[in-house]
């Protein structure tokens, strides 16, 4: 995953011959004194920490960060699982791996229980990371009509194999659908969202919803990958890389972050 470059204004002591802080504002020019912070930009000039507006630099208000890399028992591949904020209020939280890509978990998803703050790391509803449990195989269809919806069959009834006495597809409506024309070769491009699925005894017919993908050909593999919102797998990697937002103006703490963990047994 790339990081965006940002700027960033560093602050040089004469006292400790060094550069001791780091603002992600960007006066024209900085100093203190006096026990205060000056700067000037636009011409203006301006006392920072005199009110109790957080987060507003020179009349925009921006979202304070912090980040974080999770590296218990480097050589291990865990499954991140929940994220415990010990704080007075919810922040959003990114998370990403060495393995799958990020996921995003929204101030509003956080639940607060015992004083603390619980939310379980979900994906993202649209994913192009195949490296899950979650994506399954289907195989070439047996035959295929339409664009948009695309409807697809599967001379076969794909069913859960636990329960091999009744016909329980593994997959359902919201879930997502990917093809390829080589999986060996060729990276696999989103078909589109699955609107209903229709399993009999001899085959499985998927309707699927291609406003947003391409149409699968016909002698494509097909795969789909569970909803990935609905599912919560988890993140699995050997590190997990987090990043806290808030937008908030209003004065907050953080205490501390917890993250529950489990090791990977694939």
């Amino acid at each position: 995953m790339s990081v965006p470059l940002a700027n960033y204004t560093l602050t040089y002591s004469e006292s400790s011959k060094g550069w001791p802080s780091f603002y992600s504002f960007n006066p024209e020019w900085i100093q203190g004194m006096n026990q205060y912070l000056y700067t000037f930009k636009g011409g203006n000039l301006y006392r920072h920490n005199v009110n109790e507006t957080r987060n507003n630099y020179y009349g925009q208000d921006y979202p304070s960060t912090i980040t974080t890399v999770l590296n218990t028992d480097a050589l291990t591949t865990k499954v991140f699982k929940t994220i415990d904020l010990e704080a007075q209020d919810p922040w959003k939280a990114t998370v990403y791996s060495d393995i799958q890509n990020a996921r995003d978990i929204d101030v509003s998803w956080f639940k607060k229980k015992e004083g603390d703050w619980f939310a379980f790391i979900r994906g993202l509803s649209t994913n192009d990371n195949f490296n899950m449990r979650s994506a399954k195989g289907l195989g070439v269809p047996f035959s295929i009509a339409g664009a948009n919806p695309q409807t697809i069959v599967f001379n076969y009834p794909v069913q859960t194999p636990i329960r091999a006495t009744a016909i329980t597809p593994p997959f359902t409506a919201g879930d997502t659908v990917y093809s390829t024309a080589n999986p060996s070769t060729i990276a696999p491009s989103l078909v589109g969202t699955i609107t209903s699925v229709t399993i009999t005894a001899t085959d499985t017919t998927l309707v699927i919803d291609t406003t947003s993908g391409t149409p699968a050909g016909a002698t494509d593999f097909v795969f789909y990958v569970r909803n990935q919102v609905a599912e919560s797998q988890g993140l699995l990697g050997h590190y997990c890389v987090m990043t806290l937002e808030n937008n908030l103006t209003t004065a907050t703490e953080m205490m501390a972050v917890k993250v529950d963990l489990m090791k990977s047994y694939p």
